[in-house]
């Protein structure tokens, strides 16, 4: 992976869109003199921190994992991520990077908005650690917390639980202070806002915390229910969007990682996955296309013989002829690709999971068809009413409907999240059919038509540790936290839930 410094760059560089007077401090954002620390310079520099890696590593591991990836042939830079396998180095500076700048950062402008009275400021803070520290607690189910920042170096590591208990109450202990036109500190993500959208997002952030530990947590079915009857959710998708330049060091960070050559590489690694491609894409026995995703031309190109193929994940194929460069479908991306911090479709998505548990079937059908239409708008296409047919809303088995509709949905948006999503409602499930029944190395035999709509599958040389027809569960500590820390704790295991999957 390219190691992406342009977190500096971007945040002086692009601040002039909302901010001019940015461009006059000569500070590095991410260590500013005393004198110089203020919640405008503190304020964007976490924000890039965060989602250069948010929207590219995060991304790419959530990709593989939750097979809308695979790996081109002939190069190898994420193999281990499609064999199923997150080492402790593979993540190791995207930790250190989101720990030590952006939450340290945030950590920074909260008590600076605090000490100052500036609440819309503190609530963005809030709202953004809570973001984060939730991503980083689903990734590796425990990290430093309670003790982060506070000068140990061996910070003791937090249960999921209480790290999700603790960010919940950052989030209501601003919010209860803000108010809707309240200022707020230069930023990326609602540039030139007052604080009522901050609290729209804060109010989805709450959503999803609870959504994801509503098994876990007696009390989430009743703030759920609170957050959804008062409806002060966003109207929009919350994306970082309109700030990325088509320039070095300033462009959105998937695109800059995987499409653009500004950084000396041209190499080629991420395609899609026969999984997401043969569900978006359905034939029946005779090779008819019974079925074509509206979607799927914004999620992926067409390959170099104009059709819509996957890859195999654990696998880049044999070394054929048969499946090279015009085989393989790439992503569509774009230099100002939005990176989406939680979309209308995620939105209702959880609404709907609400009303299903609450046996309401006729909101919850609603919601579904909704979110589908949602996630049919953030694509530009028509035709949802094609989607909801092909996969309709079944009350008897909510988890399957949302599970497989939201994994495809997401994976033109926030792969991360779908892995996420994935192990929660255990939707798409693992299928009996396996990655090397799907292709043979060794004769270099290709069914992909074995493969059924909806499911997921065992990787070919999947790593040992995760086994057959399981999922990835968390990733390894990072060794940037763990190296040091007297306190780390022992491994449990890439198939040991984090605590609301247990």
């Amino acid at each position: 992976m390219k190691k992406i410094a342009f977190i500096f760059t971007v945040a002086l560089g692009l601040l002039t869109v909302s901010c001019d007077s940015y461009m006059d401090i000569n500070q590095d954002p991410n260590s500013p003199s005393e004198e110089n620390m203020t919640t405008d310079i503190l304020m964007p520099a976490a924000e890039m921190n965060f989602v250069s890696s948010y929207g590219d590593a995060m991304r790419i591991i959530g990709g593989y994992l939750s097979q809308h990836y695979a790996q081109v042939f002939g190069t190898s830079n994420y193999m281990e991520y499609s064999k199923f396998n997150v080492t402790a180095t593979n993540t190791s500076t995207t930790y250190g990077q989101i720990n030590s700048r952006a939450l340290k950062n945030l950590t920074t402008v909260r008590q600076l908005a605090e000490k100052n009275g500036e609440w819309g400021s503190y609530l963005a803070a809030a709202t953004m650690r809570a973001f984060i520290y939730q991503a980083l607690v689903d990734a590796y189910g425990e990290i430093p917390y309670s003790e982060a920042f506070s000068g140990s170096t061996s910070p003791k590591y937090d249960d999921g639980a209480d790290i999700y208990a603790g960010i919940l109450a950052e989030i209501d202990d601003a919010l209860g202070k803000v108010q809707a036109g309240d200022k707020v500190a230069t930023n990326f993500l609602f540039p030139d806002k007052s604080a009522a959208e901050w609290i729209k997002f804060a109010n989805a952030v709450k959503l999803k915390i609870l959504m994801r530990e509503y098994d876990v947590n007696p009390d989430a079915a009743a703030q759920v229910k609170a957050i959804v009857e008062e409806g002060n959710l966003p109207t929009a998708d919350v994306a970082y969007k309109g700030c990325w330049k088509n320039e070095s060091g300033a462009m959105s960070p998937f695109y800059a990682e995987e499409f653009s050559s500004s950084w000396g590489s041209t190499q080629i690694n991420v395609v899609a996955n026969l999984a997401l491609i043969n569900t978006m894409r359905q034939t029946n026995a005779s090779g008819d296309v019974t079925y074509e995703d509206p979607r799927l031309a914004k999620f992926f190109e067409k390959n170099g013989s104009g059709a819509y193929t996957g890859g195999v994940s654990g696998t880049n194929f044999s070394t054929t002829n048969t499946y090279k460069a015009a085989y393989w479908c790439r992503p569509v991306a774009s230099f100002d690709m939005p990176v989406y911090m939680i979309t209308l479709s995620e939105i209702e998505f959880f609404i709907s999971e609400y009303y299903a548990r609450t046996g309401n079937a006729g909101e919850a059908k609603a919601h579904y068809e909704a979110a589908i239409e949602a996630s049919c708008a953030t694509a530009g296409v028509g035709d949802a009413d094609k989607v909801i047919a092909q996969f309709p809303y079944e009350q008897s088995n909510w988890k399957k409907s949302i599970g497989i509709s939201k994994w495809i949905a997401l994976a033109g948006t926030n792969n991360f999240e779908a892995w996420c999503e994935a192990r929660r409602l255990d939707y798409p499930a693992m299928g009996t059919v396996s990655g090397d029944a799907i292709y043979n190395e060794q004769t270099d035999a290709f069914k992909p038509t074995l493969y059924v709509p909806g499911t997921l599958y065992t990787p070919i040389k999947v790593e040992d540790k995760v086994g057959a027809g399981k999922i990835v569960e968390r990733w390894f500590y990072p060794e940037s936290s763990t190296s040091r820390n007297a306190n780390s704790p022992e491994f449990p295991g890439f198939t040991v839930p984090v605590f609301w999957g247990k």
